[in-house]
């Protein structure tokens, strides 16, 4: 195996074991070089890794992982979404924030699908990049983006906001969902 830049999300390894290979394909949106890829990959899961820059994804498909270049902020509308509803078992979003996706994540979810998303918060500017506010969630914003799309219901399983140490000094907001509001075992912690 292409040995790793850095390790995989501590949020998605913490909520992993939500995620089964029966249930149909993951997508690990804009995936940079493939840490959280390279993870899910080895768990099992079918992927389809994500990003608009083709030479990082050139280690994930060393390894036989399903890829696509496609760049996400283009076209009129100011986004290009190119999934259809009920699509993905579950999407997995870490460092990356383009709020005009939300709605259309929600819907690519399957029912039951999960939906692993971390970025950074208003206050990372303390710490480093990014520090443009378009690139920073406002305080709770990420629950609110829960509800984006009206047509698509969303129950919260855990979410965080705040500073964290590692990978490095940090403000993040970090959130687990299921899509269409099912409680019970399938939400374990």
């Amino acid at each position: 195996m292409i040995a790793q830049q850095s390790a995989p999300s501590a949020w998605l390894r913490r909520f992993h074991h939500l995620l089964n290979a029966n249930a149909g394909q993951v997508l690990d949106l804009a995936c940079g070089a493939g840490r959280n890829s390279f993870y899910l990959h080895s768990l099992g899961l079918p992927l389809l890794a994500l990003d608009r820059d083709t030479d990082s994804l050139l280690g994930l498909q060393a390894e036989g992982i399903e890829t696509k270049t496609h760049d996400l902020e283009a076209g009129d509308e100011g986004y290009d979404w190119p999934f259809g509803e009920n699509h993905f078992a579950a999407i997995i979003v870490c460092n990356y924030l383009h709020r005009r996706l939300f709605p259309h994540l929600l819907a690519s979810l399957k029912p039951d699908g999960i939906l692993i998303y971390e970025t950074f918060a208003a206050g990372n500017e303390n710490f480093g990049k990014p520090s443009n506010p378009a690139f920073l969630l406002r305080p709770g914003e990420l629950l609110t983006q829960m509800q984006s799309n009206p047509e698509v219901g969303m129950a919260v399983i855990a979410y965080e906001d705040g500073y964290v140490e590692q990978p490095k000094a940090a403000m993040v907001q970090r959130i687990c969902a299921r899509k269409a509001g099912k409680v019970g075992v399938l939400n374990q912690l």
